[in-house]
């Protein structure tokens, strides 16, 4: 107890006496925000200049801009209503990241969201904006695509490369270790990534960890996490503030002295202890402050003597308690237990599939992708013209039997087939509701998706069962009608869809749309033309032609039936026509009749 008490003292300025521990963000004393009438958050840093982010995305600027043009000037378009965003795939303390798909390149993106109006949120915010958006597209971090804020909940989404592999820790809870030549390529890839935080970046991470390692499905080991990351001056500043997970914290850190690049490379070697031996080399259940002690006054952790000396070494120079004896990363990639698998047959991504069930990613991204479609479809007049750059000139389109090839020629036709099916008022649309989603591999990184349901009468696209949903689409268990019952007609399609030139976005390479799903409409069909056809224009009467093309309107079953239907609900929807709609039944004969309610409009 008494070793307990000492470091409580020495740690005094981190407790709080009602709390215990308090890790809190240091804030730079010119650091500002403001909120304005439009909408912009302005994050001002005195470090790191200012930055704008509304609605629309993000722009960088220097402090103290004048008239002249700004060339440290920055513009990131990352627009709010131009995202459809899904589930959660993972929270923490500061924030919450979701999937999210970016319209006007269909690019598969981790949305990470955070509270503005919580101060420490906003360091953490200034702290990952920065890193980000003034590094360049270095392929060992996470890549950046922007930013935007909502007014409406005060959260600013920062948009991040989507890592389908997930984290090393995930990694762990799979497969309990990491076998060491696999763990020698990975942290390879990671050394170069840290060592251009340090040496080209002057950032010292300061929460290296499994979680905070990523991975996708190709096997590309990278860094994310900025929000505790510090800028140093030059090479020899130093830190002085206590963030980040205590768990995997240095010594020099716990003694709240003053650290810099030497604590990531203790980090690095406890998270790399983890991955090769499955587990953590202190007790971490008994709190945070006899972990603390262990830190400081028990000697750095040894792997097990069956792992190789180079794995051993390695370890062993990462976790010297002296943080001047550690080597940098740029040395470590010199390191003979990197050296040593160089050559190593090793498959990344073979390795990372094995971790992760490549089906259900494979089915998450397909359930994404075809409701994104569908939202497209059914969606916003303004949002329309994005389904053009979901098609390349390379893509093919079949429908009704003829092929087309070619993004503008396949997005003529689609709003043509649009136009018909949005009618003209908002009560006359048709909208999609998928019951049926099948996915399955396409080649070597495609999908295949069958997509099949019914058209109804409405304004949103629906999506029936446990499929995958997007923030502002219905829930089906809120919809006060059974489908069947609304049904007007039936769609069956095919896609296949693969990944775009450019990382992370993906574009439809072949559709079908077969002749026959149009043309298997009932009575529901007819009704719909009859009533559309007298409550708008002649050339509504189109629709009779695309759903029920084969089937002639007198060879329908129960005309009269029909007829007596489509008369009530057009009186709904015409009241000053229902007076001439019941003379006229007295009048005319059944087809007479059926020619004057098309003529009528």
């Amino acid at each position: 107890m008494a070793g307990l008490e000492e470091l409580r003292k020495k740690l005094e300025p981190l407790f709080d006496a009602e709390k215990g521990l308090s890790i809190g963000m240091s804030l730079d004393p010119g650091d500002s925000y403001m909120v304005s009438d439009s909408g912009t958050v302005n994050l001002l840093s005195r470090s790191c200049g200012v930055y704008n982010i509304n609605e629309l995305g993000l722009q960088k600027r220097s402090a103290g801009i004048t008239e002249e043009t700004d060339t440290d000037e920055k513009t990131y378009r990352c627009a709010s209503h131009e995202m459809h965003v899904f589930g959660a795939i993972g929270c923490g303390a500061s924030s919450v990241v979701q999937r999210a798909i970016s319209l006007p390149v269909h690019r598969v993106l981790a949305l990470k969201r955070i509270n503005v109006y919580e101060k420490e949120k906003r360091q953490q915010i200034l702290n990952e904006i920065r890193t980000l958006c003034e590094a360049a597209c270095y392929s060992g971090l996470v890549e950046f695509h922007g930013a935007f804020y909502a007014p409406d909940s005060g959260h600013i989404s920062i948009a991040l490369e989507y890592m389908d592999g997930g984290s090393l820790a995930d990694v762990l809870r799979v497969k309990k270790f990491i076998p060491e030549p696999t763990l020698s390529f990975l942290v390879k890839r990671l050394l170069e990534g840290i060592n251009y935080l340090h040496t080209v970046r002057h950032l010292v991470h300061r929460d290296i960890k499994p979680a905070n390692l990523l991975l996708n499905l190709k096997g590309e080991p990278k860094i994310t996490d900025f929000g505790v990351s510090a800028g140093l001056e030059n090479s020899v500043a130093m830190c002085a503030t206590f963030v980040g997970t205590v768990t995997y914290m240095s010594p020099e850190r716990i003694r709240n002295e003053a650290y810099f690049y030497p604590a990531d490379i203790w980090s690095l070697g406890l998270a790399i202890f983890e991955c090769g031996t499955g587990e953590f080399p202190y007790k971490a259940n008994e709190g945070p402050a006899n972990l603390m002690l262990q830190i400081l006054y028990d000697p750095s952790p040894t792997p097990p003597r069956d792992f190789s000396s180079e794995f051993c070494s390695f370890i062993d120079a990462c976790l010297q308690k002296d943080p001047d004896a550690r080597p940098t990363a740029e040395q470590l990639l010199s390191h003979p237990f990197i050296k040593k698998y160089e050559n190593s047959d090793v498959d990344l991504s073979a390795y990372v599939k094995s971790v992760v069930d490549p089906t259900q990613r494979l089915k998450d991204i397909a359930d994404m992708l075809a409701v994104h479609y569908y939202l497209l479809f059914d969606g916003s007049d303004g949002l329309w013209h994005h389904m053009r750059t979901f098609y390349t000139e390379h893509s093919t389109f079949s429908f009704s039997g003829k092929s087309y090839t070619g993004d503008n020629d396949i997005f003529s036709i689609l709003s043509d087939v649009r136009r018909k099916l949005a009618g003209n008022h908002p009560c006359e649309k048709l909208i999609h509701v998928v019951e049926k989603l099948h996915c399955r591999a396409h080649g070597q990184d495609g999908i295949m998706i069958r997509a099949s349901g019914s058209f109804i009468l409405g304004s949103h696209f629906l999506i029936c069962g446990d499929g995958v949903q997007a923030e502002g689409m219905p829930n089906m268990q809120d919809i006060p009608f059974d489908i069947a019952s609304r049904r007007v007609g039936t769609f069956h399609e095919q896609f296949c869809i693969v990944p775009g030139t450019t990382i992370g976005c993906y574009v439809i390479d072949k559709q079908e749309l077969p002749s026959q799903t149009t043309s298997k409409f009932g009575e529901e069909s007819t009704i719909y033309c009859l009533i559309t056809a007298l409550y708008q224009k002649p050339e509504r009467v189109e629709l009779v032609h695309l759903f029920s093309r084969s089937r002639p309107l007198t060879q329908i079953a129960e005309p009269r039936r029909i007829l007596a239907v489509s008369l009530f609900y057009a009186s709904l929807l015409q009241p000053t026509y229902k007076k001439g709609i019941i003379s006229s039944i007295t009048l005319l004969s059944l087809q007479e009749k059926q020619h004057q309610l098309i003529l009528m409009s």
